[in-house]
């Protein structure tokens, strides 16, 4: 066999199907799409529809409820705050916020605050001012000798830690 003589396999490629050409093509005047009907218009399409059966969407149950204003907030852990110490782009005597947060590069974008999760370990003392904590990162940080202060987000039923829940608690 020589290069000049490969080629596709017999009836791997058909011509395109030419449309609109005239009656005596065959695929002239509807050009193949009968008459009226949905799928004879053009950008047409049938997806979702099941010809009157109900369709799949509606007969599944509807789960769940996503709040219209819910907060969104920028998620770090405990292990990512460390490792930033470690590389001495954050110092552990300043007070960690957001602003401090963004500068070094360890959150990309603050949203509605900085919640604190508790995934890793501190070994140095820190001051935290975050919008919300989670149960396990603020006994994590107070282990280490560090305090977190929860900032008010003026919005009710607000993120807190059970430190700050039990200190309303007791003010009552």
């Amino acid at each position: 066999m020589m290069l000049r003589e490969l080629g596709p396999s017999k009836g791997a490629q058909r011509n395109r199907k030419r449309v609109g050409r005239g009656i005596g093509s065959g695929r002239g005047k509807t050009s193949g799409r009968g008459h009226k009907g949905l799928k004879a218009r053009s950008g047409s399409s049938t997806s979702g529809f099941e010809g009157g059966q109900m369709p799949l969407y509606r007969r599944l149950p509807k789960r769940g409820f996503r709040p219209l204003f819910r907060r969104q907030f920028a998620e770090v852990n405990l292990s990512r705050i460390q490792a930033a110490v470690d590389a001495g782009r954050l110092d552990a005597a300043t007070v960690v916020n957001a602003s401090v947060l963004l500068e070094t590069g360890i959150v990309r974008r603050v949203r509605d605050g900085v919640r604190l999760l508790g995934s890793g370990a501190l070994s140095v003392p820190m001051t935290f001012e975050v919008a919300g904590a989670s149960r396990s990162a603020t006994t994590a940080v107070e282990r280490a000798g560090g305090s977190v202060r929860l900032l008010s987000s003026g919005k009710s039923g607000g993120d807190k830690s059970p430190a700050a829940a039990s200190e309303e608690s007791a003010e009552a």
